[in-house]
């Protein structure tokens, strides 16, 4: 049996598909904010949500626990840029657990996926410094999109697999899991059956797979595929929406809106992934003009009733 049926069969081993598992609820109540949590759901804000204003890394942790989050995503750009300002790891989690903040994931662009070997070593040697920095500040997750690899060739998922455990087997180290993330507008990684298969194939306990609204429908993923994703394959999913009248094709990122305000089937895609045995992390991450020309604060509070909102009665 050579490597890649090895891989196919070790994926479908580990995936131990049992379509149907989980079944839209045909009923959904009112879009009233709900006046408790809903403890099946965590919610976390993006940071590239409030991106635009420039606040800075900590002015925008402090923004996001002013708005309600007790949870966020921070982008390793910024945060790096704290760190050369003379902030420091020690400074930035007394914040962060001052605040009563988790930071459950940060956005990088490390190149892990590419096919240029020098690329990918420096890659590999960029993700650790930035592994090790996120541990120090509680953060153990970190976003692994096929950055560099958008355009074509198609990388071979077998391929692709093993570079994935590569980065795991590198998340040992700091404790920090590497999420598989799928770009819809991408021609690797672009689709929930391609990023799942690299997760499953991967053979890795600690593999897991980052899923977004926008990707989903920019992508062309079908929603029946959801309920083949394990519930422990997935611990955050990026919540937006879009409106109506653009084709996938022609969909870009400041499109986004806030959860409710489009035409995503948000309800069903949030009652197949919900996992019973704990709550999934839901952040916030939109890239819209119109709310980076508003006061930061304004969007963030809009963005978590729109959140909870949507999730009512799920």
């Amino acid at each position: 049996m050579n490597q890649s049926s090895q891989n196919r069969r070790r994926a479908l081993q580990t995936l131990g598909l049992t379509a149907g598992a989980a079944l839209l609820n045909s009923k959904t109540s009112g879009m009233n904010v709900s006046k408790k949590p809903n403890q099946a759901f965590k919610y976390s804000l993006n940071m590239s949500t409030i991106r635009g204003q420039k606040l800075g890394f900590i002015k925008e942790i402090q923004t996001a626990a002013a708005a309600g989050f007790t949870s966020v995503e921070i982008w390793l750009d910024t945060f790096q840029v704290f760190l050369q300002n003379g902030g420091s790891t020690i400074e930035a989690k007394k914040v962060i657990e001052g605040l009563g903040v988790t930071v459950e994931n940060a956005i990088g662009f490390a190149e892990w996926i590419v096919d240029d070997e020098e690329k990918r070593k420096d890659a590999l040697s960029q993700l650790e410094r930035q592994m090790d920095l996120l541990a120090k500040i509680g953060c153990h997750r970190i976003a692994a999109p096929p950055s560099g690899a958008t355009g074509l060739p198609v990388i071979d998922l077998d391929v692709i697999t093993e570079r994935y455990r590569a980065i795991l087997e590198l998340g040992n180290r700091s404790g920090v899991i590497p999420m598989a993330e799928m770009w819809g507008g991408s021609h690797n990684l672009k689709t929930i059956s391609q990023v799942l298969y690299v997760a499953a194939a991967s053979g890795h306990k600690n593999a897991l797979i980052l899923l977004d609204a926008f990707h989903i429908y920019k992508g062309e993923s079908s929603l029946e595929s959801l309920p083949f994703v394990g519930k422990s394959a997935i611990e955050v999913f990026h919540i937006n929406d879009y409106p109506t009248g653009i084709s996938p094709n022609k969909i870009s990122e400041p499109d986004r809106v806030y959860p409710g305000d489009g035409i995503a089937p948000l309800k069903q895609m949030l009652q197949l992934i919900k996992n019973p045995e704990k709550p999934i992390v839901l952040s916030l991450e939109v890239f819209n003009e119109t709310y980076y020309k508003q006061d930061a604060l304004q969007v963030a509070k809009t963005g978590l009733a729109k959140m909870k909102a949507i999730t009512e009665g799920i």
